[in-house]
């Protein structure tokens, strides 16, 4: 793999956790709000910061670990 390509998949798995621990954080501090309008767009939030998170992890491990089959070949079938 590119140098470059390796240096931008580290950026986005720290920026990745970065974030996720941003949004739990964030998640556990709506159960501190009093108004319920706030309440709730800040669980809707903190959930949204969350789920691109993991996504941005995901995408990460499965560049790093790519997923072949034991022939090392990639079996596709021209139809």
């Amino acid at each position: 793999m590119n140098p470059l390509i390796w240096v931008r998949n580290v950026v986005v798995l720290l920026l990745s956790i970065f974030f996720l621990v941003f949004g739990i954080h964030l998640l556990v501090g709506a159960f501190s709000l009093t108004n319920p309008f706030e309440f709730v767009m800040t669980i809707f939030s903190a959930s949204f910061v969350i789920l691109f998170c993991l996504v941005g992890i995901v995408y990460v491990v499965f560049r790093i670990l790519p997923r072949k089959p034991d022939n090392g070949l990639d079996d596709v079938e021209i139809k």
